[in-house]
This record gives C-alpha cells, structure tokens and sequence, in this order.
C-alpha cells in the first residue's frame, strides 16, 4: 500500500471515528439514513415517518412581498372609525413623543361572512368564497414574524433561519420522508417571471446532500433546459455514459467517505435521466379537460398564469411529489393597495378554489396540505402621500395571517387572533418555527428527531425546536 493510500485510509478512519458519540452516529448516516424511529432505509426511497401522518404532501401558496392581513382574512372595523386620524403607538403615548407624519389607515374593502362556518373574507374573494370552498379553510391569525426586511423574512418563512445557506422547509420535507415516486424529483418550486427577493436561497437543500434540493420549472418555454436529449443521441448512448460515469465515481467515492456531494452529483445525474420520460408527459397540461382548464382560470389573461402553476401542483402532487411550492409576486403595497392588492387577490382567487375543488374530488386533499402564507403582516398605519388613494401599508412583523387547508387541519375554523387595529397578535400567538413544527407533524415528521450533523452539532428547521399548534390540527 502506498503512502497516499495509506494517509487515505486513516484519513477516513479519522473522519468515522471522530471524538464524541456524535461522530459515531454520523459514520452510520455516511452509508445510510437513519429515521430517527431505528429504522434503516435506503437513500431515495419512501421512508417511515416518526409517528402516523395526517398528510403526505404539501402545496405552499407563496404571496411575495407580504399580503396584508388587514384586506384579505383579518378586518379591522376599528381601523374605518380612526382612518387618517394620527397615529400614536403605544410607546408614544407613555412618553408623549410622536414619530411624525403617521395617520390610520382604514382598509378600502368591505368584508363579509361566508360559508357555513362564517369566515370572513374580503370582497375581492368570490371563488373562495364559496361555501364548498371557504369551509375547508382554516385561517390562523396569530402568527409573528422577526423580521421586517424582504430577504430575511423570505428566508426566515422557507428556511427556519433569517440568514441564509439553511435547507429549505422542503428539502427538510424530502430528507425525511424520502421520494415516492423515483422518477421526480421530491421538490419542486415554480415562480412567476423574476425569482423572490434571496432567489434560490429560499429553495435551497443548505447543508444537506444537494439531491435534496429543489427542482425549478421555468415559466416560459421548457420547464427544465436540456429536458429533451439532443436527435442524435440515444437513450442507450446516455446510459452507457451515466454507467461509465458512475464506475468512476464510486471508485472515487470509496477513496472519499467524507464527500458526500460526489454521491449526491450521482443520484442527480441518474434522476435527470430519468425525468427525461415521465416529465415532459406530466408538464403537458392539454391532456387536462377543457372544463378543467376553464376551472383553474387558464382561459383569462388575469388568472392564467397562477391557475397553470396551481394546476401543475395538483398533477406534481397526484404523481407523489412530496412538496410543491408556488411563489407570487406583487404584493407589497406601500403605496396603491386598494388597487395593487384587488389585483393580486383576483389573480389567485379563483386558481386556489379550483385547486382544493379539484383535490377534493379526486379524493387528494385529505392528505394534501395547502399552506398560503406571506413573509410578515402589514401595519394599521402609514405616511398619507399623494392623497388617500395612493394610501398602502409598511411591513409588519408583529401580526400575519395565513391559512392552510386540508392534510389533517380544522375545517371551517379562524385560529387566534389580532388586536383591534390589526397592529399585533393577542391570542394563539405562535412564531414562524411553531408554524414549521405544525407542518412537520402533519407530515408526521417530528422536528426535534429531524435533524442533520453539521458544523459539529445536530441541526433541525425549527433552528432550536418549537411546538406544535394544536388548535389548528383536526
């Protein structure tokens, strides 16, 4: 044996011995996953959750930019009595002192009770307003954000962590449960024409093996470059490469234990072939009926391209991919909300009630859970510039709402709530790492037994634990 093979060798004896217990149990993760249950499976499989599981998948609606609570599920009639009177928080009051040009701001739409268990929505929402749809929903009113800035706040809802570099709730998603069906990939995020503020950073796998990642497909042209294998090169000639390549990389693996990318790189090129016959069947949306098209909006300019991504979902989801998210931009209203946010509510209204009709009938939605959500609330106040229909809103990190439907959550319910002019969460009030805590478990995922080594202590999505909102579960 050679001396550069020999350093080799302990080299990676070195690396699986390491000095704490820790280290010992990362040897084990560098063959196999280990569910945290005991039991081992292989990479790629479907593996067992921690505990039963109300929900197989996940659907993230994403409204980018942050809606605000006060114009879709959460009216404030208080805000209307005080609208552009002075503002004065509550800390100004105490010290007599005010922050200048700040005056209430009243929302611009009226709001109605619907279905048979009385949520209210905004006018602008008729499609969702329907009874068969509106009483799926469950509207949770008390969550809080950390953070008032754009990319902190897209990363802190996607990633568990402020910063960035962290895996995304989706790749957590997929490092738990494993694929379902080997020939996708387990997660998949589509956008609108721009990426959200921090770009891929919100879909990233972070720390964990990159297979873990997400799938981008693309809004326009083909979904993903280089679907289709040039004419001249056949199916057997791509095998015969991935084969040659792969001999090679696991020769080089086994000299290097530790570089697990190598191994991920693998899996990736091996999925790619295989997307290269399922996938172009699953993105061809004219084998859907014409009354499912008109359903999902594909027939009007305003809904088009929201209602493709929504329908997309449901097939991504039908196939078994375990997390679909869809990001829409658009919504932070500083400025122009009655006009900016009527906008962007008629562009997903109706795409969103045909996505939980749709579920529904096909039996999916039980075990699908549908999450909408932005990055943080909205303020009850704002500068007045430009007169009052020029009036919008400034980021708040205090008060949100969101809503999830289906995957094991009440029906019908309105979860916590907001104070009297919606500048902050009073009751049932949870942070964002609660909310991805909620979700795992749905998923049957516990969050403290999901964990990942890495930069010599076991990592999780909720950054250090959380619990689970259990007003929301059914």
């Amino acid at each position: 044996m050679n001396g550069l093979r020999s350093e080799l060798d302990r080299r990676s004896f070195m690396y699986g011995l390491g000095a704490s217990l820790g280290s010992v149990a990362l040897t084990g993760l560098l063959g196999n996953d280990v569910v945290a249950n005991g039991t081992t499976v292989i990479e790629d499989n479907a593996k067992k959750p921690h505990h039963a599981a109300k929900a197989k998948s996940v659907i993230m609606l994403f409204m980018e930019g942050a809606p605000s609570h006060i114009e879709t599920f959460d009216p404030k009639p208080k805000l209307s009595e005080l609208h552009l009177k002075k503002f004065v928080s509550q800390n100004e009051r105490f010290s007599g002192m005010t922050r200048g040009n700040r005056f209430y701001v009243g929302s611009p739409y009226q709001f109605r009770k619907v279905g048979k268990s009385g949520i209210e929505m905004c006018e602008h929402f008729t499609h969702m307003a329907e009874a068969d749809v509106a009483d799926e929903l469950c509207v949770y009113r008390g969550c809080q954000a950390e953070s008032v800035n754009h990319p902190a706040a897209l990363f802190h809802m996607n990633t568990g962590s402020r910063f960035g570099g962290d895996p995304a709730i989706g790749s957590w998603v997929n490092y738990g449960l494993g694929s379902v069906n080997q020939n996708l990939p387990g997660y998949v995020v589509m956008t609108e024409l721009a990426a959200p503020q921090g770009g891929s950073g919100n879909w990233s796998s972070g720390f964990l093996p990159s297979k873990y990642q997400a799938t981008r497909l693309r809004s326009s042209g083909s979904p993903i470059l280089d679907l289709n294998p040039p004419k001249w090169k056949s199916r057997d000639h791509q095998r015969s490469n991935l084969d040659l390549l792969s001999e090679l990389n696991s020769e080089s693996l086994k000299s290097h234990p530790q570089h697990r990318e190598l191994e991920s790189r693998m899996d990736n090129y091996e999925l790619a072939f295989r997307m290269q016959m399922e996938v172009p069947d699953l993105v061809d949306l004219s084998r859907e009926s014409e009354s499912t098209l008109e359903m999902y909006g594909l027939n009007q300019d305003s809904t088009a391209e929201f209602g493709r991504k929504c329908l997309m979902a449901r097939r991504l989801v039908e196939k078994g991919v375990r997390f679909v998210q869809i990001f829409s931009g658009g919504w932070d209203s500083h400025d122009f909300i009655e006009r900016a946010h009527k906008k962007r509510i008629q562009s997903i209204d109706q795409p969103i009630a045909a996505l939980i009709k749709d579920l529904k009938s096909r039996g999916m939605l039980e075990d699908t859970l549908i999450v909408w959500t932005g990055e943080f609330g909205r303020t009850p106040d704002n500068t007045v510039r430009g007169g009052q229909t020029a009036i919008g809103r400034d980021h708040n990190a205090n008060a949100m709402n969101m809503f999830f439907a289906g995957g094991g959550v009440k029906k019908g319910a309105v979860v916590g709530a907001t104070d009297e002019i919606g500048g902050e969460a009073v009751d049932v009030v949870h942070p964002i790492r609660d909310v991805h805590c909620t979700m795992l478990d749905l998923l049957g995922l516990d969050d403290n037994k999901l964990t990942y080594f890495h930069g010599g202590r076991y990592k999780q999505l909720s950054q250090f634990g959380g619990e689970v909102i259990k007003e929301i579960i059914a």
